[in-house]
């Protein structure tokens, strides 16, 4: 006992330590802020690196004095606006992509690669660098003047392809029976659990997302390489993998270099003597420094739904009426902000929560213009929560729609009486007392209320689309049936209004509310990670799912198959509106 409570005391001393410091040193850094562009000692290049996770919205971390880690994580509109600043600023000479990996999504790249054409048009030096280039790193170095590979590296350059993981097979080994109920043809985010290969409507929408996804890759390749689309292709088909000098052969890079070598020109760029330290300033760094507001007389106020929706308290990165609403109606009543921007990056989830969140919006709507932008994804409850908006803007690879609804349960009576001896029995007064269950089959009448209800949240579905986006009822039934289209076909469908990312949305809200000069406040707040942490302990909210996820982090983020159950969990006999397919595009 003894001992137990002096580890105790040891971990909240160290917690309590790191959240002052966190508290001194984001003191002292919005002191030290500035409203145009940080103050820089020494003339530097920004640095940026692929494997860093970009989130809409940025997260402080209380603890970064005991760890390498930054103690600023910029989000995706923290990025952009770093980028603008050091456009301008005589103290950045240029930009360095450290292409090391990472899995970012393709309309999040496309919206940093169109950032960094932006700042090159100072006439500002752009270079890439990588030990080994994947594809999604070589899409966003397309932007560079000039890509730096390993002379031992290789260069990914194959394609894409979706793979899904299915867990039928696991069920009927198991005994588990899953009671499946959806509306729309595509709309296959059951399939994994009721058959055992794509369906054929499923395979059609996937094949296409990835055609819609690799023009652009193409299109930023050819830009860059000045090969044509023809040539492109047939690297793709006979190559895959390049080693550092065919890919120069080719023209897919620019040089095979050690990154020695690539710093000692960036140190003749600058005037540096040989072997003296570069002066490297990270872009989480950067936009740290910078202040949330920009000057001007009225208020844009840009609103971020990142993740899942789903029901109760939001974790990390999760949609929730309870955080939401609260952020929504705070806008709502401030008179200052004349405008506002939702920028949604969601699959979807929970169909309850998704109507209460857009309820607010609603209210929000009567009262001030309100723009969308999508990131990623804004498919199912990420689309519906949107389909009110005056305007909405995607990204040519974003992936929305996904118009359908479905829901599940799952029987695992036999299961549990053939394997572990356990049995069901019940005393009930009326025919659905007991409903929704997962001791047993459904019976008929079961089975039709669940349909029903599908049925009936479908159909308000299509109907705020409908209403929303001002589509007749057939063309919309049409685009519905839970297709997922590319933001380009859903600007030719008239699901969005226009191509591109979140300044585009800014600029059209301030347009809408008639300010020719105004501010931008972001909200929510930043993520704090440590004050995330300390919440969810003292307030008992850590889920299983949440906990395991401190235990061994790695193991979760690595293995698909046990997200993929937890996820089946926590979503059975509730109504969804999710992505159809849970997949990466590799």
């Amino acid at each position: 006992m003894f001992f137990a409570s002096l580890l105790a005391m040891v971990i909240a001393a160290v917690i309590l330590v790191g959240f002052i410091i966190g508290m001194i040193t984001k003191a002292v850094t919005e002191i030290g802020k500035s409203s145009d562009k940080p103050a820089l000692v020494t003339e530097s290049l920004l640095l940026l690196k692929t494997s860093d996770r970009v989130h809409e919205l940025g997260s402080d971390n209380s603890l970064a004095s005991f760890s390498n880690s930054p103690s600023f994580s910029a989000g995706l509109y923290d990025m952009i606006r770093a980028l603008k600043a050091a456009k301008t600023d005589d103290k950045i000479k240029g930009v360095i992509l450290k292409l090391d990996g990472g899995s970012n999504g393709w309309a999040t790249l496309e919206q940093i690669r169109e950032a960094i054409l932006d700042f090159k048009k100072a006439g500002k030096k752009v270079y890439a660098y990588g030990d080994a280039i994947t594809q999604r790193d070589y899409f966003l170095a397309t932007a560079a003047d000039s890509i730096f590979l390993n002379p031992a590296g290789m260069l990914e350059f194959k394609g894409l392809a979706s793979q899904l993981m299915f867990f039928k097979g696991t069920l009927d080994k198991l005994g588990v029976q899953p009671e499946i109920f959806y509306a729309g043809r595509f709309k296959s985010a059951t399939e994994p659990f009721r058959v055992s290969q794509m369906s054929p409507a499923n395979r059609q929408q996937i094949a296409a997302m990835q055609q819609d996804i690799w023009s652009v890759f193409l299109k930023a390749t050819a830009k860059k390489t000045g090969l044509d689309s023809a040539t492109i292709q047939s690297l793709v088909q006979n190559g895959g993998l390049y080693f550092a000098g065919d890919a120069v052969k080719n023209h897919l890079i620019d040089g095979a270099e050690y990154w020695d070598e690539i710093e000692d020109k960036f140190r003749l760029t600058l005037g540096k003597k040989a072997d003296e330290k570069m002066p490297y300033v990270s872009i989480n760094s950067y936009a740290s420094q910078m202040n949330n507001t920009t000057l001007g007389e009225g208020r844009v106020a840009v609103l971020f739904a990142e993740g899942e929706i789903v029901d109760g308290k939001a974790g990390d990165y999760q949609i929730s009426p309870e955080n939401l609403v609260k952020s929504i109606r705070q806008i709502r009543r401030d008179d200052k902000v004349k405008a506002v921007v939702l920028r949604v990056n969601s699959p979807g989830g929970s169909a309850l929560a998704s109507e209460v969140i857009l309820r607010e919006l609603q209210l929000l709507k009567a009262k001030k213009p309100l723009i969308v932008s999508m990131g990623d994804l804004a498919a199912s409850g990420g689309y519906y929560i949107a389909s009110q908006a005056d305007s909405i803007f995607a990204m040519p690879n974003t992936l929305t729609g996904s118009i359908g609804v479905f829901g599940m349960l799952f029987n695992v009576g036999n299961a549990l009486e053939s394997k572990l001896g356990i049995t069901f029995d019940e005393e009930k007064n009326a025919p659905f007392a007991d409903f929704p269950t997962m001791s047993r089959t459904l019976t008929p009448a079961e089975e039709s209320k669940m349909q029903a209800t599908i049925d009936t949240i479908y159909a308000t579905f299509k109907a705020h689309v409908v209403s929303g986006r001002k589509l007749s009822p057939v063309l919309v039934d049409s685009l519905a049936q839970g297709r997922v289209w590319s933001g380009e076909d859903a600007l030719a469908l008239g699901l969005v209004d226009g191509i591109g990312g979140i300044n585009r949305a800014i600029e059209s809200a301030a347009n809408k509310a008639k300010l020719k000069t105004y501010s931008v406040t972001t909200y929510p707040e930043p993520v704090n990670q440590l004050q995330s942490l300390i919440d969810k302990v003292a307030g008992g909210t850590m889920s299983t799912e949440q906990l395991s996820s401190l235990v061994s982090k790695q193991l979760l983020e690595e293995s698909t198959a046990i997200r993929e159950l937890m996820w089946m969990k926590r979503i059975s006999g509730r109504a969804q509106m999710m992505l159809p397919f849970r997949v990466l595009v590799n």
